[in-house]
């Protein structure tokens, strides 16, 4: 919650922020039709693994849950199986296919370094089941709690094949104004935005080609807009924390706005003519706007005032807002859904049970390690716990809406943003905006398709596209990723925006350490020399470490790789002025006080950047004896000295030459 987040301790002089004592961190579910592409891994698992990473040394590993998995449900895989089986790509079951993707995005994670603790699908093993029964348990307290609605409504039909369309097997233009998704499907676009189905324009059956027809069909509905109140003060609260993305809260509160219309200014006659049959509404029109707009008191009396202008040949658009929330559907593959009052046969709509999932796979996670059933009560229902949820911008509406109301509706007839300990704690979200390919929106299902995961490390190692993902900004603004060897207008002699990060790794912290190791073989028979550190060192080092925790506290990953860039080369400049200077005057104690310092820089330096490019860290406490202990933030500002006996001295291992601690990619070496 916001209180806890904002919450501040002091250590000396300076104010730090509070972490908490245990945290799960998840990030998102792709969907198990395909194998990950740049955006799965550049856009949200980067991020998440790199602040999983960062709250392991910050608040000890144990204390740690970073769990993911495969959506393995919804109409974009049911698509995407029938075409691969119809044209004989693909052989198996529907739960072959999956897992066969599972296994790759499973790969493709390892090969980038995400440290996931469980990686699991929500159709497959031993976490179906659990999953399973956390589904069942959800929807029974949303039913108990009285928050579930019974709602008949018109679904699209495909009458040439006899069955009804759900999701991807139907397309159109997605009513929402303003909306530049490319394509609108059965309730929702490809931006997220979400509609009832008869709202969609010029649909059409993607197993057929045809219009489809409409029929009446009737499923579980979540009262989202009953939760309006509750989200408004849920998101003010955010408002007043320091570590809320702006993005966020822009987007939250377009779908807290009341139900409008907006009509084009040519029908506005044609409108007031007929408002004897539109419920009440307001009228707003600014001058230099295409439309006007209709606001109404509730969705019922907007979806009135819709069939209303349907009937008179009007044309509109309606606005984001809240609508019911679908929990169930009638596709044969996905979760079973309780049967009540008689309705009975459905599954789970793929986004409500994928928004519960993560809690499935902590349980998975635990259970694999041998602890109790209501253990992991203490990860997602405890005021000392906090979740992460780390997200695309596409996905707000259900991660902070959606789920949110969801969470605060299991709570009982009294729900609130502070749920009481024992109640689910509500997540804190990070999202981040769109990562483009060329200056473009790429997606599997759009024009522009992205490059696999697997195939951008042909060219670089995953260590560099870390870093370049981190520094992208995109808390901020979308960004567009753009690599060299894949762009086709890139001249011979341009430079590669996709290495600018990672040449700090490879060249400038790589270059920091082997000097390092290099001068102490060559002067102090592979011991580190003992000494005292400069004062502007020791103070540089502190203020850089504590606005680095600010940085992540915030997540502002671009700004801790600026801040490390500053940090990483001011050490290069240290050391290549003051070896200079003892070369000129031959001065070997002004030699033992360069490498004295330097090794604390150095410190300093991969303690931070173990986060980021951890395989390359790892390597040099390995070559620098050092345990893991090296990495425990309670022992953040240690120097080197405190990790040895200096009276007994501390052997270094021997860095043979041409060793690289953060190696470039053997095609950037041709």
């Amino acid at each position: 919650m916001a209180e806890r987040r904002t919450a501040q301790e002091k250590t000396g002089e300076t104010a730090r922020p509070v972490f908490p004592k245990r945290a799960v961190i998840t990030g998102g579910m792709p969907y198990g039709n395909k194998e990950l592409h740049f955006g799965h891994i550049g856009g949200v698992f980067v991020h998440a693994d790199v602040f999983a990473r960062f709250l392991r040394d910050r608040i000890g590993e144990d204390n740690v849950i970073f769990v993911s998995g495969t959506d393995c449900y919804g109409s974009p895989i049911l698509e995407n199986y029938r075409k691969l089986t119809e044209n004989g790509s693909f052989h198996g079951t529907m739960e072959d296919f999956v897992a066969h993707n599972h296994d790759l995005q499973k790969k493709a994670l390892e090969e980038y370094d995400i440290s996931l603790d469980y990686y699991g699908g929500s159709g497959l093993g031993r976490s179906r089941e659990i999953h399973r029964q956390v589904s069942r348990e959800i929807f029974d307290k949303l039913y108990q709690n009285g928050c579930l609605s019974k709602i008949t409504t018109s679904q699209f039909y495909d009458s040439e094949l006899g069955i009804f369309l759900n999701g991807r097997q139907v397309e159109g233009q997605c009513p929402i104004e303003g909306c530049r998704s490319e394509k609108g499907y059965a309730d929702e676009c490809s931006l997220g935005h979400q509609y009832m189905p008869a709202e969609l324009i010029h649909p059409i059956s993607t197993l057929s080609g045809k219009k489809p027809d409409m029929r009446d069909v009737t499923n579980w509905y979540f009262n989202l807009e009953d939760c309006r109140g509750l989200l408004q003060e849920w998101v003010d609260s955010l408002k007043r924390a320091s570590n809320t993305r702006p993005m966020l809260i822009r987007v939250l509160e377009e779908f807290l706005r009341p139900p409008v219309i907006y009509v084009k200014k040519e029908f506005f006659e044609q409108v007031e003519s007929i408002k004897d049959r539109i419920p009440d509404h307001t009228v707003e029109e600014e001058e230099k706007k295409p439309s006007f707009i209709m606001e109404f008191h509730n969705l019922k009396d907007r979806e009135k005032a819709c069939a209303v202008l349907t009937e008179n040949g009007i044309y509109y658009r309606t606005g984001k807002t809240l609508v019911p929330f679908r929990l169930t559907g009638n596709i044969d593959w996905g979760v079973p859904a309780p049967e009540r009052e008689g309705v009975g046969g459905l599954t789970f709509w793929v986004w409500p049970e994928s928004l519960w999932a993560p809690i499935s796979f902590t349980r998975a996670w635990l259970e694999k390690q041998g602890r109790g059933a209501e253990e992991w009560k203490k990860w997602w229902c405890s005021p000392d716990a906090e979740v992460y949820q780390f997200i695309g911008e596409d996905n707000i509406y259900f991660y902070g809406l959606a789920e949110m109301a969801m969470f605060m509706a299991t709570q009982g007839k009294h729900p609130s943003i502070h749920p009481d300990p024992g109640q689910l704690q509500l997540p804190s979200l990070v999202a981040n905006s769109h990562i483009l390919f060329l200056n473009k929106k790429a997606s599997s299902s759009g024009k522009v398709k992205p490059p696999m995961a697997k195939d951008l490390l042909e060219y670089y190692t995953a260590e560099q596209l870390r870093a370049h993902f981190l520094g992208l900004g995109l808390g901020i603004r979308s960004v567009s990723f753009q690599p060299k060897p894949l762009n086709p207008k890139a001249g011979e002699r341009d430079g590669d925006p996709a290495l600018k990060e990672g040449n700090l790794l490879t060249n400038v912290l790589n270059r920091l350490a082997r000097s390092c190791f290099y001068t102490c073989q060559k002067y102090y028979d592979g011991r580190m020399p003992v000494g005292k550190i400069s004062d502007p060192v020791l103070r540089e080092s502190r203020e850089t470490i504590l606005e680095y925790e600010r940085l992540m506290y915030r997540y502002e990953f671009h700004n801790v790789m600026s801040l490390m860039d500053t940090y990483i080369r001011n050490a290069n400049k240290y050391w290549a002025g003051g070896m200079k200077e003892v070369s000129d005057k031959d001065d070997s104690d002004l030699r033992m006080q360069i490498v004295v310092d330097a090794f604390h820089m150095l410190r300093t330096s991969i303690v931070l950047m173990h986060p980021i490019a951890p395989k390359g860290t790892e390597m040099v406490r390995d070559y620098l004896n050092f345990g893991k202990e090296f990495w425990d933030w309670d022992r953040i500002f240690d120097t080197v000295y405190d990790f040895m006996d200096p009276s007994q001295g501390h052997t270094l291992k021997t860095l043979e030459s041409r060793v690289d601690f953060f190696s470039k990619h053997p095609s950037q070496l041709k």
